[in-house]
């Protein structure tokens, strides 16, 4: 692997763009999902479809955490994911993402994929993930790429932490390039994690030929989670009041016979 190869665009062109310039979320490529707290990871946010949690300002999708106090004294909280399930899915393709975090401790934001059918290989692990890139609230000068598949579950992860600046104080570009048997990560153009193997096991005990289960249409996800057992969770520290995961664009492009 290059040191810092740079992100290539030759061979490839545009399948897919959304700069948030407009009025509202576009409902013909998004779909906000609705989820309960403690839907996945033990976090504590409930997923709602409400403007205080996802609108568009200033050319940018903003997904915003929101923390309650209720009258008998307990605490709540909601916050926004969206996606392009059922609407834009895609196999291969360079997917890309120009954002900037939130700083907080237990916020995960989040740009994913996932497959639009689970019954292609079993549902997760085995069906695979692509996260392309999380922050963690309390870490925000580092970005991590990984895939989940297989079972047991494994997974393989990149991290990339920046000399200069943070992916809270200013917005940066992250990357995957996806084909078929090599997965590449990068931010700001330049490459810090590959991906080369990997397998697709299922509970049935089959096993799917490679590059399995990385071979079929994955749809996309951006969402921003409260809390969780990764990340941690919110202290008396975290500011619910300026925290944003912003979006300035999310683009696709493909090659032509793969669109």
């Amino acid at each position: 692997m290059k040191e810092r190869e740079r992100l290539s665009y030759d061979g490839y062109t545009l399948a897919f763009a959304d700069d948030f310039d407009g009025a509202e979320l576009n409902r013909n490529d998004w779909s906000v999902e609705l989820h309960e707290p403690g839907w996945v990871n033990e976090e504590w946010q409930r997923y709602v479809d409400s403007p205080e949690n996802i609108r568009l300002a200033d050319g940018k999708l903003m997904l915003l955490p929101v923390k309650r106090t209720e009258a008998d004294g307990s605490v709540s909280y909601t916050s926004g994911r969206v996606s392009t399930q059922g609407k834009r899915e895609f196999t291969y393709g360079i997917f890309e993402v120009r954002a900037k975090v939130p700083r907080g401790k237990g916020y995960l934001p989040a740009f994913w994929l996932m497959t639009g059918d689970e019954l292609v290989y079993e549902p997760w692990p085995v069906c695979g993930e692509i996260d392309i890139m999380e922050v963690l609230g309390h870490r925000t000068d580092t970005a991590y790429g990984t895939i989940h598949y297989g079972l047991p579950h494994k997974q393989n992860q990149g991290i990339m932490t920046l000399k200069r600046g943070d992916f809270a104080e200013e917005y940066h570009t992250f990357a995957l390039k996806w084909e078929p048997g090599r997965l590449r990560w990068y931010v700001d153009g330049g490459l810090y994690h590959e991906a080369r193997t990997w397998f697709s096991h299922g509970r049935n005990g089959t096993d799917h030929p490679f590059p399995a289960p990385f071979d079929h249409n994955m749809y996309l996800i951006l969402n921003l989670a409260i809390g969780g057992n990764w990340v941690g969770y919110p202290d008396e520290t975290t500011d619910f009041e300026h925290a944003a995961y912003a979006v300035d664009y999310v683009k696709v492009y493909q090659k032509s016979e793969v669109k």
